[in-house]
This record gives C-alpha cells, structure tokens and sequence, in this order.
C-alpha cells in the first residue's frame, strides 16, 4: 500500500536549536494518527512542513506521492490544514467565508460545492451568521467545512477541539471518523487522552524528537509500567512526599486517586510498603493508561525549552 505520508529525517532549527530533530512520520491512507506532546515539543512545526508551509532544514520523503521539498505546491492543494487558532473572517458570515475560500481554490461549480458543505457539517440554518458571533463549536464546524471544501486526501488538525465543549468534541470526532472510513488520512494534535484513545494509532513527541509510537496498546505494552493505586481522604497531600521515593517516576492525581508509576516493580512495591501500613489509605495494583505512559516519558526526559516555537 502507498503511504499518504512516508518521511525520514525531518528536521527544523530556530536559533542553532532544532525544533524538530530527526523526526519520521508514516500513515497510511484512511487511518487516524494522534499526535501527542507538551506544547513547545514541535507539534506544529512538523505540521506545517508536511503541508508545504514550512521548508525542512533537513529531511527526505513523500507526502500524498508528492516530494516533500520539491512538490510542496502540489502538496498544498491536496491537504486541509486546520489551525490552532481560528483563522477565517470574523466580519464575514458562513457563507461568504466558505465561498472566499473556494474562490481561492478555483473550484468549479462553487455556490453547489459551498451548499454541499453546508448541509454536511449542519451549517445552513446559520449560513448568514456572522463568524465572529459563532461559540466555539460553531466556528470549529465551519474550519472543519473551510478544510473539506476542495475534497483534500489528507487532514491536518492542529489541536482542533481546544475550548470546545465536549458534546461539540463528541460530534468533530463522528465526524473525522466518517472521513478516514472515506478514506481520508488524519494527522491531528491534541492534549486529550479520550481524544487520543479514538485515534488509530499514536506518535509521541517531546524535545522535538518522537518517543513513541504505535496504537495505544502498543505503547502502554512498550512502556512496561509498574501501577499502584492510592486512595485516600487527603491524597493531594501524598503527591510530593512520593515523588521522591526511590523507583518512582510520576505521581498523577485522578480525583480523590493517586497513580505512581515505576518501571521497576520491586522498587517500587518497596517504595510504598510503609504506605500499605496505614489505614486510611487503600492501595492496589493498578493498569497503566495514557496518561501514566506520557507523564512517566516526560519525567524521563523533562521539560521542553520555553519561548521556542511551537
């Protein structure tokens, strides 16, 4: 099968710093990949050089059977590219945004290519309202319409849902879902583990470099955790005093639960005996997650640089 996105070696520097370092990104046709990582780890750089925006300093591949450096106008005309921000005209209504950005791309038979994307993403009844009135939900909708206008082959969502709420998240991902079984690929950003856990597979990225990849049971395998339990009536009061146990790599509140993670069992079962003792607290083994997974790669190779780009 032909890769909708086969590149080796991506790599972005800022100020003698790389960015993005030696980054590789296979997708097939019609599947959904999170992408994952704290902000500064590159997330949007690597975004914005595989649809063409951002020229790599270094790096080789294909992307939609076009070369990454040499092709990228062609690369362009074949992506949807949503951004962080919202980024269409406020002072416009649906309508006329929709219809700009069809000029834009020359579509034939345009005001039938506007109606259709309208009807499909639920945007008629408001197709006069101005972009600028629209909540959150409503804007993302029309980003999404803005994206699907000239039929793309690939999406590339940059942490589309941020400051949605979760009824209007549920409904994007329906929505993203019924594209890949079109066969369309997504590539999407996001800090939401329940948004992670509905991707086809995952890719991990911190420091500009990727971590891990591989669907999500790959990775909590992969990652091999040791996972206890803890709960309490005062569990905050818990989190600093375990993180510094010996074998212990993070400590993650869950309501009134504690997760602490190690990757070494023994140590770990040691590190907290004395916890065991006490009977206000209840501690039992427990399965790894997402989050326990990131949260233990990050205490493992710290923090991003700040002031960096994105």
């Amino acid at each position: 099968m032909t890769l909708a996105i086969d590149v080796k070696g991506l790599t972005k520097r800022y100020g003698g710093r790389a960015v993005v370092d030696d980054v590789r990104v296979t997708l097939a046709p019609g599947r959904i990949c999170g992408f994952l990582g704290p902000n500064g780890s590159g997330k949007t750089t690597t975004i914005r050089m595989l649809c063409g925006l951002l020229t790599p300093d270094a790096g080789t591949g294909s992307c939609l059977g076009f070369d990454l450096v040499t092709q990228a106008a062609q690369i362009k005309r074949q992506v949807g590219y949503m951004t962080q921000r919202f980024g269409l005209y406020e002072d416009l209504s649906i309508r006329e945004n929709l219809d700009f950005i069809a000029r834009l791309f020359s579509l034939p038979q345009r005001r039938q290519t506007v109606a259709q994307a309208l009807d499909r993403l639920g945007l008629s009844a408001r197709r006069d309202q101005l972009a600028g009135t629209l909540s959150g939900g409503w804007k993302q909708r029309l980003a999404l319409a803005a994206c699907l206008l000239h039929e793309p082959r690939l999406l590339l969502l940059d942490e589309p849902t941020a400051g949605v709420d979760p009824k209007a998240r549920r409904d994007f991902w329906d929505e993203i879902h019924r594209l890949a079984a079109q066969g369309i690929t997504v590539l999407v950003s996001t800090h939401y583990m329940d948004e992670a856990e509905r991707c086809h597979e995952l890719m991990y990225i911190a420091n500009g470099r990727v971590l891990t990849r591989g669907t999500q049971q790959q990775i909590i395998d992969e990652a091999a955790l040791s996972v206890w339990s803890i709960a309490g009536p005062d569990p905050d009061a818990l989190v600093e005093p375990l993180k510094q146990l010996p074998g212990v790599l993070s400590v993650a509140a869950f309501g009134n639960t504690l997760h602490v993670t190690g990757d070494d069992p023994q140590q770990l079962a040691a590190a907290l005996a004395p916890y065991r003792n006490r009977e206000d607290l209840r501690l039992t083994p427990a399965q790894a997650n997402l989050e326990d997974v990131f949260i233990s790669l990050i205490s493992k190779r710290g923090n991003n640089h700040e002031a960096v780009p994105a």
